[in-house]
């Protein structure tokens, strides 16, 4: 495809990283673990039962082995969007998978409104087309449908982008409050502090919107 044009307007130096090779290759073999604790999994867990919608189809962007998707919530169809196959043939809750690499083609191989809701979970840091794919998560969402982006302190500094790496927890909860706004589309846009302990487990936060009515 062409060069991607930005929608934001921010510097395109904020989203350099430290290793520009083909994430392909960085994500060529599985990692099997999960990249937050167990209290900071159970805490995505429990948000992402409060914000989805009972039935429908979801999304899981930048998805791996695990979805952490509660299990009394019934979903007809949960898609997984990544870049390693094997990790998202293991993963037990996604019905179906999708190789994608976002930060070389941002746009979704999806039809408008095909989804009652997305989830991102502790991935934003390393979208380096982050407003583009915002938008192109509010074009697949149905009107109502939640957009639930998850994050702790934990990434691979290599490949987060640069505007991330340079910011603290509270200003990463602002700056996907940005990403939303840029995109557009969205409302209800809140930042959340879900981190289950500060002192005994990893902090989780979260900033969630919804595609306007």
């Amino acid at each position: 495809m062409g060069a991607i044009v930005r929608r934001s307007g921010l510097p395109p130096e904020y989203f350099e990283r430290y290793d520009e090779t083909d994430d392909r290759l960085f994500y060529l073999y599985p990692r099997l673990t999960a990249h937050i604790d167990e209290l900071a999994c159970q805490a995505v867990t429990q948000l992402i039962r409060e914000e989805l919608p009972n039935g429908g189809c979801l999304l899981d962007l930048m998805s791996s082995y695990v979805s952490h998707l509660p299990n009394d919530i019934p979903l007809t169809r949960v898609v997984g969007l990544g870049l390693n196959e094997e990790e998202m043939r293991l993963n037990p809750q996604l019905h179906e998978y999708v190789i994608h690499d976002l930060n070389a083609n941002p746009q979704l191989p999806f039809s408008d409104q095909s989804f009652d809701g997305v989830v991102c979970t502790v991935s934003i840091q390393y979208m380096t087309h982050p407003v583009e794919v915002f938008a192109e998560v509010n074009r697949i969402l149905k009107p109502g449908g939640p957009f639930i982006v998850t994050f702790s302190n934990r990434c691979f500094p290599s490949k987060a982008v640069r505007i991330w790496l340079a910011t603290n927890d509270r200003q990463h909860m602002e700056l996907v409050r940005y990403y939303f706004e840029l995109a557009g589309g969205f409302t209800q846009i809140r930042c959340l502090d879900r981190s289950p302990n500060h002192w005994l487990s990893d902090p989780l936060y979260a900033v969630v919107g919804r595609r306007v009515v």
